[in-house]
């Protein structure tokens, strides 16, 4: 059974935007800098932090033109802490993350020459290709999926395994997903559609630690006008 006001439209979901496309990344071409710059989103988006301070944290690293290998490593371990990911608000991994970035910077200058392509055209195919990635420092099979499968249609040998969450709403929503070719454009961005279908649904008030949040955010409301009444 679909869940109660909320209606799918597959068309709709055929026209999702990706994560690239929102952060400005433009993956249509293979063009080695774009793709580092989703490979460094990845990394972001990999984290447990919010997807908000993620693209924030991103667009900080855009803003102080570190978008390079090259650039990032210049910049060093202390400058990544802070400036960039403090005011991305990336505090409770920051030391961490900027660890993670430095050392797969290095590993993509060093062992791929600055050009993830080359990672890519050194791997058999799609399982060597993840295999490859996750070899990267601290990165996981979900890190690893979000940066291919948005490359999908541009790379080869670039074909991961929907993430779990995308089965589950694709089944909830009575998606055929076997019906699309998966390195389609229609497939990445259902894929797309169906991962934001279930962030949305985790922020719906009728979310039981959104209801609670909310109730406790009432009675925070009433006990602070109360006492602003008895103080005026």
């Amino acid at each position: 059974m679909k869940p109660k006001g909320i209606q799918i439209d597959i068309n709709r979901l055929k026209k999702s935007q990706l994560y690239s496309e929102e952060l400005g990344i433009n993956l249509w071409e293979n063009d080695d800098r774009e793709i580092f710059k989703w490979f460094l989103a990845s990394l972001l988006f990999g984290a447990r932090i919010s997807e908000t301070i993620a693209k924030k944290t991103y667009k900080t690293f855009e803003r102080y033109h570190l978008l390079e290998p090259k650039t990032i490593l210049e910049s060093g371990w202390d400058y990544l802490v802070s400036p960039i990911m403090r005011e991305g608000g990336y505090v409770r991994y920051d030391g961490k993350t900027s660890t993670k970035v430095l050392r797969n910077c290095h590993a993509i200058l060093v062992n791929y020459h600055g050009s993830l392509k080359n990672l890519h055209e050194e791997a058999q195919n799609s399982r060597d290709l993840e295999s490859k990635l996750t070899g990267l420092y601290g990165i996981g099979p979900v890190t690893a999926n979000i940066f291919l499968r948005e490359l999908r249609t541009v790379w080869e040998k670039c074909d991961p395994d929907p993430l779990p969450v995308v089965k589950e709403m694709a089944e909830r929503f009575k998606i055929d997903l076997g019906q699309y070719d998966r390195k389609s454009e229609d497939f990445i961005r259902i894929e797309a559609g169906l991962i934001r279908l279930k962030k949305q649904k985790k922020q719906s008030p009728c979310n039981p630690l959104i209801q609670t949040l909310n109730g406790l955010r009432q009675v925070c409301t009433i006990w602070f006008e109360k006492k602003t009444t008895k103080v005026c």
